[in-house]
Order: structure tokens, then C-alpha cells, then sequence
């Protein structure tokens, strides 16, 4: 059975959902659904694609999400491999924007909640703050076991710690708009298919344009247009993304990151890493690792 890309969230006796997740991999499927979207990872590493924003994800990787923005946790793929014995973990809450009523948050009370939801159009990083990213995977966790009064008065609580806090990037571009529709889902689900599974050798244009049933040249219009940036950018970012996470572990010299994640030469992946990230790879080695 094809993906969807339209997902669809329902409950007969809730006015949000909550769903803690425990599966051998992530959802694999880039989909978008009308509600907004808390949620954290409590185990488990991979790229996360959120509008036209790549990263690498793990452990504590906690978003605010507005609705019909495109996402997708793609686990690592030692979590598709049998008997991995790997796992993963994460806690979800979907509400609507009128799920207490269409005129609830015009109060005034409701008004700092408000701005909140709607700087929420580019995603919100929430990984910032690590008290605040604590405090609401616990509230998440609480919340996985009410319901009644009790589960919407801790949903409200949630959102105001969240609406008082300043300190959120915004995850998509500036110039970002969803322009992917339902019909395109397996298109764009053999595109990221390929290229995490081939982003560690040279990518060839013309076997992924044909994946697309288009020309090169088409191909590449079409990228740009449903996803913001360049093809060659998304690959880069792709690779880029995987050298983070080899860096974090700190197992492996800077070259050999650098073959790992598909760059043939040490001084093609500096200036690469450099371009995106700010800084070189030793750079950022020496930042986020800790001995």
C-alpha cells in the first residue's frame, strides 16, 4: 500500500490525541496533516526533514510544528536491518487550532498563546533550553495518561510554558511555503528513499529524475519548487547531516567522516561543512563533543 502524504488524526472521544510511539523505526512516510504537532524523541537517531530544513535527529529532538508542514523522522538505517534489535521512542500531541472552540484563543487571556501558535508557521525548534525541553517531556508523559478536564488543562499548561519562553528557532526558511500535494507522495517518497540510501556514493541526476518519471531539467524545477532549494543542496545537506552525527560520536578521524558521509576529498568536505554549519568540522567537533 502507497503512503499517504495527507494524514489523517481522528478521535471519537478527544478533542486532541496523544500517542507514545514505540516501533523499530519511525514512520518512514513524508506526510502532513491540518494540526499542529508537539513532539520529542525519547530514543532512537536519524534525518529529520521538516518544510525544507534537514538535520540530524536523536535522543531529545523536541519540535513545535503548525499545520500542513511536511515532515519526516527517517530513522537510521541500522533500524530497517532485521534483528537490529534497535528501537525507538517519542511522545506526539495533535490538537487542531479549534479544538476548545473556533473563538477560544481570540480571549484575551488566551493572546500570548496565540502569538505562540502562530510563530509556529515555520516550525519551532525546542531543543534550545535544556530545563524547558525537560520539563515538557515530562508534562508529555503526564499527559499520555489523563484525559477529560484534566488532559485539556494540562494541554493548555503545556502551551503557555512553551508561549512564555523566547527562545525558539524557527526551523523552516523565511521563504518557505508548502506547495506538495497528496498526489506527489510516492514521487517524493522514492527521492528520499534514494538518496538516503545512496548519499555515501555519487548521486546520479538521471537515475533520480527517471525515479520521477521526468527529464533532468524538469526534474530539477520541480525540486526546487516543492522543496525551496536546490537538489544538489538537499543532497549536501543529506551528507552534511550524517557527518554531524559521526562527529557527535567521535569515533572517526575528520577524514574518515568525511568518506563515510560521500565526500571524496577532506578539502571538498570542509568547505562544505563550513558553508552550512558555520564552522569547520573540527570546529564543531570541538564544541558539541565532550570528553
Amino acid at each position: 500500500m502507497k503512503p499517504l502524504l495527507k494524514k489523517s488524526l481522528e478521535s471519537i472521544n478527544q478533542s486532541y490525541i496523544v500517542r507514545y510511539l514505540k516501533e523499530p523505526h519511525f514512520d518512514p512516510n513524508w506526510h502532513f496533516h491540518p494540526h499542529y504537532q508537539l513532539f520529542t524523541v525519547l530514543e532512537g537517531s536519524g534525518t529529520r526533514f521538516i518544510g525544507d530544513d534537514i538535520r540530524h535527529f536523536e535522543a531529545g529532538d523536541t519540535v513545535f510544528l503548525a499545520p500542513n508542514m511536511p515532515h519526516l523522522w527517517r530513522s537510521d538505517r541500522a533500524y530497517f536491518e532485521k534483528d537490529s534489535g534497535l528501537r525507538t521512542q517519542g511522545i506526539v500531541v495533535y490538537f487542531t487550532a479549534d479544538f476548545l472552540g473556533a473563538e477560544f484563543f481570540e480571549k484575551p487571556e488566551m493572546y500570548v498563546i496565540k502569538q505562540f501558535l502562530s510563530q509556529s508557521e515555520r516550525g519551532l525548534d525546542l531543543t534550545n533550553s535544556a530545563s524547558l525541553k525537560a520539563a515538557i517531556v515530562e508534562d508529555l508523559i503526564e499527559l499520555n495518561t489523563l484525559n477529560g478536564f484534566e488532559g485539556v488543562q494540562k494541554l493548555l499548561s503545556i502551551l503557555h510554558k512553551l508561549s512564555i519562553c523566547t527562545d525558539h528557532p524557527f526551523i523552516a526558511s523565511v521563504n518557505y511555503e508548502n506547495t506538495h500535494k497528496v498526489s506527489e507522495t510516492e514521487r517524493m517518497r522514492l527521492v528520499h528513499e534514494y538518496v538516503l540510501k545512496h548519499y555515501k556514493e555519487k548521486i546520479s541526476l538521471t537515475a533520480v529524475a527517471a525515479l520521477a518519471n521526468m527529464t533532468e531539467a524538469a526534474f530539477c524545477r520541480y525540486f526546487k519548487t516543492r522543496t525551496n532549494k536546490t537538489f544538489s543542496d538537499f543532497v549536501r545537506e543529506i551528507r552534511i547531516g550524517h557527518a554531524c552525527k559521526l562527529l557527535l560520536e567521535g569515533k572517526m578521524s575528520i577524514a574518515q567522516v568525511s568518506y563515510e558521509s560521500g565526500f571524496h576529498t577532506v578539502s571538498n568536505f570542509n568547505n562544505q561543512f563550513k558553508a552550512l554549519k558555520g564552522q569547520s568540522p573540527k570546529e564543531y567537533r570541538r564544541v558539541y563533543v565532550r570528553d
